[in-house]
């Protein structure tokens, strides 16, 4: 009996050992996820507090009725704060992963070698489905995830020409001066330039990722050639 229960006892701290060591092996594979969801829930919940005092400074300054918290989550100038930035990044990325595949820079780890031709991963079983499928399912694979990134671009700025709708109208209000319709906003200097100065810097952040990590180094990140590696090399 005590040679059993010793038994017993011994699973008992095996399995939670090895639970121990699942959750830690979920945190080390997914670290990087991990962390980047929660900065963003940190800097997201920032925006929502900061911008809810700020919209309820304007609306006080134009003799407009303030919001809660629930309320400012409703209105124009929350969602086309939101979208603004959202789709200038979302761009980015769907910029970013289709130029590199039809552009160069030499000396680049944000570039393909111009001189090298890229060979596929063979196919096996454990290849995703859409992979072993062929056809078009295949095609719209191959570049799902330019595809989706310019979804998600599409859908913020639907988000951000929403928002700035409602939220240029209302401005408009404070002053006194008649609303326009979402026609006429779509084709404002307005938009565009909100949209556009954000745009421009996504593009020159891309332009100092694929140029400065020809020269510059940091050991340890994958975005970054090994510290001995000649300028002019490709990894």
């Amino acid at each position: 009996m005590a040679t059993m229960a010793g038994i017993g006892s011994s699973k008992s701290k095996s399995v939670e050992h090895e639970g121990g060591r699942g959750l830690q092996k979920f945190v080390l594979e997914n670290g990087l996820s991990l962390i980047l969801v929660a900065i963003f829930v940190i800097t997201w919940t920032l925006q929502i507090y900061t911008g809810l005092h700020e919209y309820n400074d304007d609306c006080r300054a134009d003799g407009q009725p303030t919001a809660s918290l629930i309320g400012y989550l409703q209105t124009g100038h929350f969602w086309e704060a939101t979208g603004e930035n959202w789709e200038s990044e979302f761009l980015q990325m769907a910029a970013f992963i289709w130029l590199t595949r039809c552009f160069y820079q030499r000396g680049s780890p944000e570039s393909n070698n111009p001189y090298e031709k890229e060979e596929e991963t063979p196919l096996t079983e454990r290849s995703p489905w859409p992979a072993r499928a062929g056809g078009l399912v295949r095609k719209i694979y191959e570049n799902s995830l330019t595809l989706a990134f310019l979804l998600m671009f599409a859908i913020s700025f639907v988000i951000h020409v929403i928002g700035g709708h409602v939220e240029h109208n209302r401005e408009q209000l404070g002053r006194g001066l008649p609303g326009q319709s979402l026609g006429e906003f779509l084709t404002s200097n307005t938009l565009w330039f909100q949209s556009m100065q954000n745009w421009q810097s996504e593009f020159l952040s891309i332009l100092m990722m694929v140029v400065l990590t020809i020269f510059l180094r940091q050991k340890g990140s994958p975005e970054s050639k090994k510290v001995n590696a000649a300028n002019d090399e490709h990894e």
